[in-house]
């Protein structure tokens, strides 16, 4: 059962066969103790070295290797000089089992238990983790004074590494509680410096570099001052201390705003104009104003910036004409969404005894602008919210007003800037929400909606050939025919805006986008016919099949957020005794017009030819469709007493005829608002005669020329007038 070992100078495969000059040469002889199998061809020994032995000549033999050796046999060694070597070499091995955690400490133990010199050497280059070869030398020498000295070099060289680990592992645990210790060292260090005469570099340049830039760039003269205290502040203030990166974070706020820094306006008028012309068709009153403002700025260089508030449903290029504005006066462009804003400090900052305070977003806008004049765009001022956390709408009072907000002050930098030459805009849907204190200082510029011809330019010049591009086709692959467009604008949408029309048209390009992407078509022409394949069924169904021509029905006109509506008020009677039922969600203000309209017809029921005593033996049901929406305004009463009148006179109303309009009991007709956007709607549902208040006579200029010349349009005053002009003969 005895084996000999010997080393390989180099990887050897399992077919190749050792040459002489492949191998170590000396080897040691061990007996096999035990031997398990651990897998297919593979199995693991427990061996006990016997001795040396060298390598002479290697036999071929099978199926292993053998080869004549000779047995080596150690030089014997006494003395005290060997004591001396094995006393320190047991030392030294020792110290590297207590420093090792692989090493059973026991070994230490058994170490020196060991008496003979060339053993004691033998065991230790055994378990001792150094290299291979470092091994093989301790093996091939026979003079055990010389091995002696040799392991012992290996196991200083495995203590230093061990120590070296130690020390390493201890810095890293100490690096645990790093903040106290660097805090102490830079301590020492600071006291150091201090007795050496030298300051902290780094932060001494830092301050140069604000003090420098304060001077450059002409700070007003409180900033000035409220920067230079700050700064000398700073300079008093340790690198390492927390309130040194506060004062230094203010610095960097107060040396980075714009305080002097503005962009040239472009004041060529014309070139104004056509930027404006180009971005957007049609808004005339918003161009009409911005064209004026340049014009006055022109001549007055000094003029202060207007706050205009672009309103009106959504869709109607509210936010895109702010971008149009900018590029017009050359002006750089910031815009903040205020919708859902709760807190005051969004506005006016975070005072800096905050934690993480920061400036409003005002300060904000205007520090990335790089300019203390830009265009400044404050989205969707009507939906800031008011509760209390906060009122962000009282902190835009000041900003919004000319005459203060030369001096606006920011809670964080605690110092006026001067917002005088930045040109605030402001969009909203409904003015409503806004408080009065904020819409007074407000210029309103309505955008009411686009008519049917607008839209149909909008979407020639500028939805289809971005939505074209958006899917990757080519101009000449798609065109879409005049005649398709006002069916997807009549038929697919119901809007103020244009918003659902570039849907409605992106939804045919990613149609046509996917035939041409598998090769059926290379290019399509989209006519009224081809809409049902990409869009579907039409959506809207006119409201002309809802019109009957029967006694009390008639048809009234109404505003919504989102344009104007065609209103229908049915009115029918039943035996009863004086009863009037109201359906159709109506709110207060609308029941009480009923009321009106009911008790003007009793109060004159004579002249329009009813029987006085009528309502004592029937009851009126008048109702509104469209159940699940709520209404309400005074400016259905015109509709609703001409329905009723229609009802109990027997006399329909004409064809294609709306009207709207707010009475008395007296049967004046008053004005009412939202006439642009309620004639719009007439105009696109193919009304061609409306009745309104003569007091809304001023508000048919804002309605587009040939939109006017279309309808027939009849003023009145009086009750009996529209009753006239409404019913038809008997």
């Amino acid at each position: 059962r005895f084996i000999g070992f010997s080393m390989a100078k180099k990887a050897l495969t399992d077919d190749e066969l050792p040459r002489f000059e492949d191998i170590h040469h000396v080897g040691t002889v061990v007996a096999i103790l035990k031997m398990a199998k651990t897998a297919e061809n593979k199995a693991q020994l427990l061996l006990q070295g016997i001795s040396r032995f060298e390598i002479t000549e290697l036999v071929e033999g099978k199926p292993y290797l053998r080869a004549k050796v000779e047995t080596l046999a150690d030089k014997e060694a006494k003395g005290l000089k060997i004591e001396a070597l094995m006393a320190n070499l047991v030392n030294l091995f020792d110290r590297v089992v207590k420093l090792s955690p692989f090493l059973p400490q026991e070994f230490g133990i058994m170490a020196t238990t060991i008496k003979d010199p060339g053993a004691l050497a033998d065991v230790i280059a055994t378990l001792i983790n150094a290299d291979a070869d470092e091994k093989q030398k301790a093996l091939e020498i026979l003079d055990v004074r010389k091995r002696l000295e040799q392991v012992t070099r290996v196991v200083s060289h495995q203590l230093e590494i061990l120590e070296l680990g130690n020390k390493i592992q201890t810095q890293v645990k100490d690096d645990l509680d790093k903040g106290q210790r660097e805090y102490y060292l830079r301590q020492q260090l600071n006291a150091i410096k201090q007795e050496l005469g030298e300051a902290d570099d780094e932060s001494k340049v830092e301050i140069e570099e604000y003090r420098k830039k304060i001077e450059e760039i002409g700070l007003p003269d409180e900033a000035r001052k409220e920067a230079e205290r700050e700064l000398s502040r700073l300079s008093r203030m340790h690198p390492s201390s927390a309130e040194f990166t506060v004062a230094s974070t203010y610095l960097d706020w107060m040396t980075t705003l714009p305080w002097n820094t503005s962009t040239t306006d472009n004041l060529d008028i014309k070139k104004a104009r056509k930027v404006l012309d180009d971005d957007h068709y049609g808004l005339e009153k918003a161009k009409k104003r911005v064209i004026e403002y340049l014009s006055v700025r022109k001549l007055k260089p000094d003029t202060k910036g207007p706050i205009l508030c672009f309103a009106g449903p959504p869709g109607t290029g509210k936010t895109s004409l702010g971008t149009s504005i900018a590029r017009s006066l050359g002006r750089k462009f910031i815009r903040i969404s205020l919708g859902g804003v709760r807190d005051e400090a969004e506005i006016r900052g975070h005072r800096r005894t905050y934690i993480g305070a920061l400036p409003g977003r005002i300060i904000q806008g205007l520090r990335r602008a790089e300019s203390n004049n830009p265009v400044f765009m404050l989205d969707e001022i009507d939906k800031l919210g008011m509760d209390f956390r906060g009122d962000p709408s009282s902190a835009l009072l000041e900003v919004l007003d000319p005459e203060q907000n030369f001096s606006f002050s920011d809670h964080y930098l605690d110092v006026p800037f001067d917002l005088s030459h930045v040109m605030f805009i402001t969009t909203a849907n409904i003015l409503d929400t806004i408080p009065p204190a904020l819409r007074d200082r407000l210029e309103v510029i309505e955008l009411p909606g686009y008519t049917l011809d607008e839209k149909v330019k909008i979407a020639q010049r500028y939805l289809i050939p971005r939505q074209i591009e958006a899917n990757g086709l080519q101009p000449k692959q798609l065109t879409i025919t005049k005649g398709a467009l006002q069916t997807i604008i009549s038929g697919y949408t119901r809007e103020a805006g244009v918003r659902n029309l570039e849907r409605e048209i992106a939804n045919i390009c990613r149609g046509i986008a996917s035939e041409v992407a598998v090769g059926d078509i290379e290019s399509a022409s989209i006519g009224t016919k081809d809409l049902h394949k990409y869009l579907g069924p039409v959506r809207i169904t006119s409201e002309e099949k809802a019109r009957v021509s029967k006694p009390g029905v008639a048809m009234g006109l109404a505003w919504t957020p989102t344009g104007g509506e065609l209103l229908f008020i049915e009115a029918t009677n039943m035996r009863g005794n004086k009863g009037l039922t109201l359906t159709g969600q109506l709110g207060d203000v609308m029941k009480e017009s009923a009321t009106a309209a009911l008790s003007f017809i009793r109060s004159n029921a004579k002249e329009l030819g009813i029987n006085n005593d009528f309502f004592d033996t029937m009851d009126i049901h008048i109702h509104v469709p469209a159940g699940s929406i709520q209404k309400d305004g005074p400016s259905a009463g015109v509709t609703i007493l001409t329905a009723l009148t229609s009802l109990l006179t027997g006399r329909p109303i004409k064809q294609d005829l709306a009207m709207t309009g707010e009475i008395t009991l007296r049967g004046v007709v008053l004005p009412v608002g939202g006439i642009k956007e309620k004639v719009l709607a007439a105009h696109r549902a193919g009304i061609r005669t409306i009745i309104l208040p003569k007091w809304n006579m001023k508000d048919i200029e804002d309605i587009p020329e040939k939109t006017r010349n279309e309808i027939t349009f009849h003023f009145v005053d009086e009750m009996m007038d529209v009753l006239k002009i409404a019913l038809k003969k008997k």
